[in-house]
């Protein structure tokens, strides 16, 4: 945007490419994310049956891909066409998107230290949720058994919470072939075994507590869950001031940018009527004007 009609301001170029390249990145990747959710939800039928999204009782872990791979496709979408086309209202809208995520994840992280137990609580009631709806969805029941393999844990504070599924619980009347037991993925693992028995948590719930320990894993999720927090608060931290810092320096280059272009916007100068083009009925009174 620098020319003989602007007063010495130019836009930075090294800001805007920047800019750009960072945010085409986002861009695909936010559209590679929604296009596998989708291609999960056509694999479910969702796609057929858009009403049974909200028939599930746990989490849709193809919501998760779905979200995140939208926020990113929004926000690489105006900071990438918004720095191309020098854009002003998409760079703002860039910078204060990212500030509300930024925000909001600040505040997410003061309310969750601050109120730790409630978080605890709201953390139990979604894994006892989650546990209801364990057949009900193959996503939800990969995405639990990869956290009780993980953190080597079984149910949100104990085996005994996979008696709010009804294939797992111990009631008499339960038909089920798994009743009194718990999924593979809480069953502790044996080195010398290559193939998984997923057959392992069979009536485990049966047996007496002392016993169980020797068959599968006895801790909660939600207590592994907070050892592993503090066993790692370090690298936590660490991620979430890099985000933090990433956040603030996309915001402070767009704003840069804006500033920019705004700048030398307002230091244009028309070119004088002698410089411009003109229709050819308008020529000879130009030339006559300026002889």
């Amino acid at each position: 945007m620098s020319g003989n009609h602007f007063k010495g301001h130019e836009v930075s170029c090294c800001i805007k490419y920047f800019i750009f390249g960072f945010n085409i990145l986002f861009w695909l990747l936010g559209m590679a994310l929604v296009g596998i959710g989708l291609w999960a939800w056509s694999e479910k039928g969702v796609l057929s049956n858009i009403s049974s999204i909200t028939d599930l009782g746990g989490l849709d872990p193809v919501w998760l891909f779905m979200v995140v791979g939208g926020v990113m496709f929004i926000l690489g979408f105006a900071g990438c066409i918004g720095a191309l086309r020098e854009n002003t209202f998409l760079l703002k809208f860039f910078s204060v998107f990212l500030g509300i995520i930024f925000f909001l994840e600040l505040t997410t992280g003061v309310l969750a230290f601050v109120f730790k137990d409630w978080i605890k609580d709201q953390l139990n009631l979604f894994i006892n949720n989650n546990i209801r709806a364990y057949r009900d969805d193959i996503d939800l029941q990969n995405l639990i058994d990869f956290t009780q393999e993980y953190w080597e844990c079984c149910g949100a504070f104990g085996a005994d919470d996979w008696n709010l599924n009804i294939y797992f619980n111990c009631t008499d009347g339960n038909p089920s072939r798994e009743k009194c037991g718990v999924p593979f993925s809480c069953c502790t693992k044996d080195p010398a075994e290559d193939v998984i028995n997923t057959q392992c948590g069979y009536d485990i719930r049966a047996k007496p507590d002392s016993e169980q320990k020797d068959y599968i894993n006895v801790k909660g999720c939600v207590p592994q869950f907070e050892k592993w927090l503090q066993d790692n608060l370090t690298l936590v931290a660490g991620i979430f001031i890099g985000v933090a810092l990433l956040q603030i320096f996309g915001i402070c280059l767009a704003q840069n940018l804006v500033s920019d272009i705004e700048a030398v916007r307002a230091s244009w100068v028309p070119p004088p009527l002698s410089m411009r083009r003109l229709p050819p009925h308008c020529s000879k009174k130009a030339s006559a004007y300026y002889s």
